[in-house]
């Protein structure tokens, strides 16, 4: 039995993959944006739920530092993300643009906080085919769509993935397209159901085949792709992570963590 934590995890894809772990007789934590949720969640499945806002710094060191007071995790799925629904850039608490604090930052900072797991999966999108990493624009100051900040901020959670698996290559740490799935997010027209689009990232997060005891890898159906080759520029990797660092206050572990 594992001990799993699971972000983004009160609906759609999050809440099936913590239901599927858990019915694998796994531990798992789920997470919730706020205690409404949170409470919701909790009368809905039972266990642990942690609280946090990734649209907030303080708040996901918070959520962190509860999170270390758990017993370790073996396994930890950053599934959470967001999506504008409207036409004007959204701001943080923090002054940083929502999609890319939330996506991206938010995993990059529960990284750099949490004790390393055995196995990390950044839940990333098919997105990226049309994406385009700017170090020096990463928050769309400059111009900003939703569907734009929305697939940069999943090239910059794929480059977080590798950046990572890099650095500690005795992970397994892998960034996975879950499908186009309905959701609230997504939308009825979606052909997967959330049990589809779950299928994979409880694979990675659980399973010993062969194909899946590997690292730095991005999947789709439990089959490696390649969707973006900025997600495997080691350069940008690491620029990426300063500037991630320099926005969060906070360095990942050294590489011998």
């Amino acid at each position: 039995m594992s001990h799993i934590l699971v972000t983004g995890s009160t609906a759609g894809i999050g809440a099936e993959i913590a239901a599927e772990l858990t019915r694998q007789g796994h531990r798992v934590v789920r997470h919730a944006r706020d205690e409404s949720r949170a409470a919701r969640t909790r009368a809905a499945y039972g266990g642990e739920v942690v609280v946090g806002d990734l649209a907030s710094l303080d708040s996901t060191r918070a959520m962190a530092d509860a999170l270390r007071g758990l017993d370790p995790f073996d396994v930890v799925v950053h599934n959470a993300g967001w999506s504008s629904r409207d036409s004007t850039r959204p701001v943080t608490v923090d002054g940083l643009e929502r999609t890319f604090q939330v996506n991206a930052l938010s995993a990059y900072l529960l990284t750099a906080l949490l004790p390393l797991p055995a196995r990390l999966v950044y839940v990333s999108s098919d997105s990226i085919t049309r994406a385009t990493l700017r170090l020096d624009d990463l928050q769309h100051e400059r111009s900003w769509t939703a569907d734009a900040a929305y697939a940069d901020s999943k090239l910059a959670l794929t480059a977080l993935a590798f950046a990572v698996s890099r650095r500690y290559p005795k992970l397994l740490c892998n960034a996975v397209h879950p499908g186009w799935v309905r959701t609230q997010m997504s939308g009825d027209e979606a052909p997967l159901d959330v049990a589809e689009g779950a299928a994979t990232p409880v694979w990675l997060a659980t399973s010993t085949a062969p194909d899946a005891m590997v690292t730095g890898a991005f999947f789709h159906d439990r089959r490696q792709v390649r969707l973006n080759p900025q997600a495997y520029d080691h350069q940008l990797q690491d620029a990426l992570v300063e500037r991630c660092a320099a926005l969060s206050g906070v360095p990942l572990p050294p590489a011998d963590a």
